[in-house]
């Protein structure tokens, strides 16, 4: 078993786009729901997601910002084993158009039609703490 670094793990994660993104419900459960990078997967510790601000997640976020992103990647080369990726970190919202511009992509119209200008839209920033992996003999925690 050897200990990744962050670069490292990000090379690995390159072609990860989608997450189960978990918050913590109003009532005190966790919910969870998939999540796209939209292709935004150069892997640094900040994870970056869109949403309408009157979404349920985006209240669950202003409730407790404390959130999970779970991503499962394909088999490797060769039938490899598959790698999973848990993160745990602190979700804040941003609505700075000229942030949404650094992180925006076309295939985004198809839920926010009018853009970065859509009414509404909101941009989650997820900073991770810890990042736990699994990949074959290949198994650990890094802590940002």
């Amino acid at each position: 078993m050897s200990e990744l670094t962050i670069a490292e793990l990000s090379k690995k994660m390159a072609k990860l786009d989608f997450a189960m993104f978990a918050t913590m419900a109003l009532d005190g459960g966790i919910t969870a729901r998939p999540m796209s990078n939209n292709g935004d997967v150069e892997y640094t510790g900040d994870s970056y997601f869109f949403a309408y601000a009157d979404s349920r997640k985006v209240t669950e976020i202003r409730s407790n910002g404390y959130v999970g992103l779970s991503y499962t990647g394909a088999v490797g080369m060769l039938g490899g084993p598959p790698l999973f990726v848990q993160i745990e970190g602190s979700a804040s919202l941003i609505d700075d158009k000229a942030a949404f511009a650094d992180h925006w992509t076309k295939d985004l119209d198809r839920y926010f039609p009018d853009g970065i200008d859509t009414p509404g839209v909101t941009m989650i920033k997820v900073h991770a703490d810890s990042v736990r992996y699994w990949d074959g003999s290949d198994e650990g925690e890094i802590r940002l």
